[in-house]
């Protein structure tokens, strides 16, 4: 698990309430660094906002309800309702542990009233459009029959990311003990530490096996599958920057990120008449209702396929 650096913050609540608070969410909780500083960020703001509006330095114990109120309500301006809803649940959560340690008396942001959440549908690739960009590292190669080994470690994260619909977190992860070779599958570990079996297909198995034979300085169980040259396992910012190049070599557009390739995956499936439940295996989602989006997804493309090809549209 990754380790997170907390600041030393200059508001209330001290540093100390937010270290322990902090070490929970890691330790105890398992939830990811960037998770951490996205709720250590919610707390911040929240103070500094008390403290710009009200002149003072307020105690856990000092917040109200109304303070809060007033909170959601100016930060409605500023952040969009799903920002604004985390900052939200980030506070609350703070609260809520402080309040189970006799910290404070109260959770003032309990039960309080949120603007509802947009639910804008997700951009995703056509399946030609996919194809498209999986076919950049050759053509950058310009030989597809002997690739080197960026354009192969390159194919290879493309591949693993639209056949597995890998988060890109699961994908720079996975070591080579993680790859069950019988039914070309990965075990990846998701959110919250949670496990799943991945079957990533013929084509991107094929592809794994090639680059490993071809360019592997260590396929034992624990070494990593995703690295560069030098053997080092790459971080999910190399990734976003491959994939932007590629984007650009494929003139797709450039707002397209790796999970928006995990949209695809999803969406291609239930074009194709993959069932819901086995999606949401897939993708690794606690609940139902997180893959139900995609049904949404598929509706409007059906839609559109329907005015566009039927002669009475």
């Amino acid at each position: 698990m990754a380790k997170v650096e907390v600041k030393e913050c200059k508001i209330k609540p001290s540093f100390a309430e937010c270290k322990s608070f902090i070490t929970h969410l890691t330790s105890e909780r398992r939830l990811s660094a960037y998770t951490a500083r996205n709720y250590q960020h919610a707390i911040e703001c929240f103070y500094s906002w008390l403290l710009e509006t009200e002149k003072k330095v307020f105690s856990l114990n000092e917040v109200t309800k109304s303070h809060c109120r007033s909170y959601i309500i100016e930060s409605q301006g500023k952040y969009s309702r799903k920002t604004l809803r985390n900052h939200i649940s980030g506070i609350r959560t703070f609260y809520k542990f402080c309040q189970a340690r006799n910290w404070v008396n109260k959770n003032p942001f309990h039960n309080l009233i949120l603007p509802k959440a947009d639910k804008p549908l997700p951009k995703i690739l056509t399946k030609k459009q996919a194809f498209k960009l999986l076919d950049q590292p050759s053509v950058k190669q310009g030989d597809s029959k002997s690739f080197d080994f960026n354009a192969l470690r390159d194919l290879l994260i493309l591949e693993l990311l639209y056949a597995g619909g890998l988060r890109v977190s699961e994908l720079i992860g996975i070591n080579y003990g993680n790859i069950n070779h019988e039914n070309a599958s990965i075990k990846v570990s998701g959110k919250g530490g949670k496990q799943r079996n991945a079957p990533i297909g013929n084509r991107a198995y094929k592809t794994l096996v090639q680059f490993r034979d071809s360019f592997a300085k260590d396929a034992s169980h624990n070494a990593a599958l995703i690295v560069n040259k030098q053997g080092k396992r790459l971080s999910i910012r190399s990734v976003q920057i491959l994939l932007k190049k590629y984007l650009k070599s494929a003139e797709l557009p450039s707002d397209l990120t790796p999970h928006k390739i995990r949209h695809s995956f999803a969406t291609h499936l239930l074009d194709n008449g993959a069932d819901l439940r086995a999606v949401q295996e897939l993708l690794g989602h606690s609940s139902l209702s997180t893959t139900q989006i995609y049904t949404h997804v598929s509706a409007v493309r059906l839609k559109e396929v329907h005015g566009l090809s039927h002669p009475r549209a």
